[in-house]
């Protein structure tokens, strides 16, 4: 392997034509510089330079190797640049994992402003919901009792409690809260697509009120259970940050004894966690849920 450092000796002499303003130019000593020569020209097998008079001239080969040495030491300088850059948070790029409702509610926001202030920084989304990667960033929904890698730095960001959407006309519509078991015997639209940390809350609170629920339609989101609940075909129980703007004709109640909710967390990727973009989305994700900018009301 050459030496990056003796390539620049060498560029420095060529151009300068002597060693002793090559070596003033680069804060050597001009007997550093000779070293720096004699070295490389042993590495290399050529002879760079030849005595013309009291001074030295490059040979063929020294002027060759100087030339094509440009191109390295344009690329080193971006290099540098772009470490610069990356410190400063200005460029790279960070990937950022979400699920559906926190998605359509957290995402744009924080994009937005994330472009605004880190304009070359190459953002990657990626719906882990249903398709698991290794984001930098990672909002999530914690399973029940399981630990987190060392791996990331976790912060809580949310409680989302879990709403039951009915129809307006629906005798549980306008009441401020309902038991959970009150909804045993109703029936249900399901609108989970997998069995997930989500589905698992309402799953575990409708345990411990004593039943299990009668699902009568399977959907796979929470838009369309709601458009079925529409119909009358019965009810659905959605996180509240999923429900957004109802459809027209349907209302929500909250539940107790027990009342589901989740937990919403944000993951970020230790050797990550101290770059300025990174920092600053946490910082979004954070001052949108103080805000009330996150859960539907």
């Amino acid at each position: 392997m050459l030496d990056i450092p003796r390539l620049r000796v060498l560029r420095a002499v060529v151009a300068s034509g002597s060693i002793r303003a090559s070596a003033a130019a680069l804060g050597y000593t001009p007997s550093a510089v000779s070293q720096q020569i004699t070295t490389l020209q042993r590495e290399t097998g050529l002879q760079l330079f030849e005595r013309s008079g009291r001074g030295i001239e490059p040979t063929e080969a020294g002027r060759t190797l100087a030339a094509e040495a440009e191109a390295l030491f344009a690329s080193f300088s971006r290099v540098e640049q772009v470490v610069s850059e990356l410190r400063a948070g200005r460029v790279g790029r960070l990937s950022i994992g979400y699920f559906g409702s926190a998605g359509s509610t957290w995402l744009a926001p924080t994009v937005a402003a994330l472009r605004a202030e880190f304009p070359a920084l190459r953002l990657d989304l990626m719906l882990t919901e249903f398709t698991p990667g290794d984001p930098d960033i990672d909002i999530f929904v914690e399973e029940t009792g399981a630990e987190h890698p060392g791996s990331v730095v976790v912060h809580r960001l949310a409680e989302d409690p879990y709403l039951a959407v009915v129809r307006r006309d629906d005798p549980l519509a306008g009441l401020p809260e309902v038991p959970l078991a009150a909804l045993a015997e109703r029936h249900w639209v399901d609108n989970d697509l997998r069995e997930g940390p989500c589905r698992q809350v309402l799953l575990n609170a409708c345990t411990q009120a004593g039943f299990s629920p009668s699902f009568v339609v399977e959907t796979h989101d929470y838009r369309t259970a709601m458009s079925f609940v529409a119909t009358g075909i019965g009810l659905t129980v959605v996180p509240e940050l999923g429900i957004g703007e109802l459809p027209d004709g349907l209302t929500t109640v909250a539940l107790s004894s027990p009342a589901p909710v989740r937990h919403l967390s944000l993951a970020v990727k230790k050797p990550i966690a101290d770059h300025p973009a990174a920092r600053r989305a946490v910082e979004l994700l954070e001052s949108l849920v103080c805000t009330g900018k996150t859960l539907a009301s």
